[in-house]
């Protein structure tokens, strides 16, 4: 058995979900986890967000750093950590989770497409995630039109801003992330800030 299997299978054990697993040519151990998330049922409510804690990275890292010693796996640090505001999106699970969050996308291969707004040879987007028409894709939604400044009124008669959309499967992803965009007057609804990040 290879030794991220050994790891996930101790994160897992312990009851929480391997979110990501990185190992550097400097000797670093990075081990991400989090707490298993479940799709709602329907008429269910939602179920209350459990975040990771320094006692719970703790307790992994105690078993891990035993697990590891008896696999003779060499590394010179150990960094055990929750996802974090940028959180990798990795599963068909994490798509459900965060459909409706502004992503940060980057595609295998550039779309290709003529005849658009969007350019033939772009790579990287950030929308908000929503599950296409079709019900099997994802799609990312986002807008080319400037946000309005902080303080800024916006008639209520202004035309709505154009959105553009793009559809995907999950094998064109090379990699996909939560945005990491940090709101100081609190909580926002998901999407609310949807902009776009140019290649």
């Amino acid at each position: 058995m290879a030794w991220q299997d050994t790891v996930e299978q101790t994160v897992t054990g312990l009851g929480f979900d391997l979110v990501d697993l990185e190992r550097s040519a400097g000797g670093l151990l990075r081990v991400t986890i989090d707490w298993p998330w479940e799709v709602p049922q329907a008429g269910q409510p939602l179920p209350v967000e459990r975040f990771v804690t320094v006692e719970d990275c703790e307790k992994i890292t105690r078993q891990l750093q035993y697990l590891l010693e008896v696999e003779g796996l060499e590394y010179r640090r150990l960094e055990v950590g929750s996802p974090g505001i940028d959180r990798p999106l990795k599963r068909e699970i994490d798509y459900v989770r965060f459909e409706g969050h502004v992503v940060d996308l980057v595609l295998k291969a550039p779309i290709g497409a003529t005849g658009t707004d969007v350019a033939a040879n772009r790579k990287k987007f950030r929308g908000t995630l929503e599950r296409a028409e079709d019900g099997v894709q994802w799609q990312v939604v986002w807008s080319d039109a400037p946000e309005p400044k902080p303080g800024q009124r916006v008639s209520k008669k202004r035309a709505p801003v154009p959105m553009q959309a793009m559809a995907f499967a999950l094998e064109d992803i090379q990699q996909a992330r939560l945005a990491p965009i940090v709101n100081f007057k609190g909580r926002q609804a998901p999407g609310a800030a949807a902009t776009q990040t140019e290649d």
